[in-house]
């Protein structure tokens, strides 16, 4: 028994070691073109202002005289504003850039065999890179998000309780994870259909519309509505920017968190089959 306990301590230790190793490597790679990457990053920053006026634009067309009066569901400007800006830092957590598209080359080009020749699991490699990705990405844009946020405090009512807000920052956690999962799926869709741009199109068009990106899903009129919060692209954006605005409350928020898990759960399930089903399948050639 002893022995047996020593060696599943050696197996956690070593992974944690081989975590650690993946994370440094990531992060070295991400600030080798620190200059760049920090332009890239502040880059992003740019469509909030155009964002913000486009808004206005409308808010004025529905009330001239005092666009702060008028309302699009139940929004206001300020609340409309504020909605933007946590949806902004929500999809901050979720997008994977160029994930799907990795996946899908290496498979193409055949370098996924250097997984199957290393004691490295591909898509543990590729989660650890994308936490460092966002390490390095909020080490630069942690500045710009807190001068945004202060600059545009006034559209803010209120600061959210402690539940609410633990909820808020478990939700992030979790659309990150969600949205890593569901990118890579698509990606992994490679092993059978080598090429997955045009499959990658269409989700992101889906994704950036009824994410609540665009504009509050709350406004979609029924029944696409009820359609839309039964899928999973609502956790990725809206569902952690309604929460911090505290729309979403008490039972229905416990539910909610409930099925942003099944979700979550659901992806990783589908992403480990179909690596599997596809290594079945995967030939090798290229590289």
């Amino acid at each position: 028994m002893a022995g047996s306990n020593s060696a599943t301590k050696t197996t956690w230790a070593d992974r944690l070691r081989e975590t650690w190793v993946i994370l440094r490597i990531a992060l070295q790679e991400r600030l080798v073109y620190r200059g760049d990457f920090a332009l890239g990053t502040l880059m992003r920053f740019l469509p909030i202002i155009t964002q913000i006026f486009l808004w206005w634009a409308i808010f004025e067309s529905l009330n001239p005289s005092d666009p702060e009066q008028a309302s699009i569901a139940g929004y206001s400007f300020s609340d409309m504003v504020a909605y933007y800006l946590m949806t902004m830092l929500g999809r901050a957590f979720s997008s994977m850039p160029g994930l799907a598209t990795s996946i899908a080359r290496q498979i193409r080009e055949g370098d996924v065999k250097k997984f199957l020749v290393q004691p490295i699991d591909m898509l543990q490699f590729m989660f650890i890179s994308r936490v460092a990705h966002k390490l390095a990405y909020y080490s630069v844009a942690t500045i710009p998000f807190a001068i945004v946020f202060y600059l545009c405090g006034d559209y803010f009512k209120a600061f959210p309780d402690a539940t609410t807000f633990a909820a808020f920052l478990v939700s992030l956690v979790m659309a990150f994870v969600l949205g890593f999962y569901l990118e890579a799926w698509i990606g992994l869709i490679g092993f059978w259909f080598l090429e997955v741009s045009s499959l990658l199109f269409v989700y992101m068009l889906f994704s950036f519309f009824l994410s609540g990106h665009m504009f509050p899903i709350d406004i979609i009129p029924e029944p696409w509505q009820s359609l839309v919060t039964y899928l999973p692209f609502k956790y990725l954006a809206y569902f952690p920017a309604a929460v911090y605005l505290g729309k979403i409350q008490g039972w229905d928020l416990a539910f909610e968190m409930m099925m942003l898990f099944v979700w979550t759960i659901a992806f990783y399930a589908l992403t480990r089959f179909a690596y599997y089903r596809g290594l079945k399948r995967y030939s090798g050639y290229g590289g």
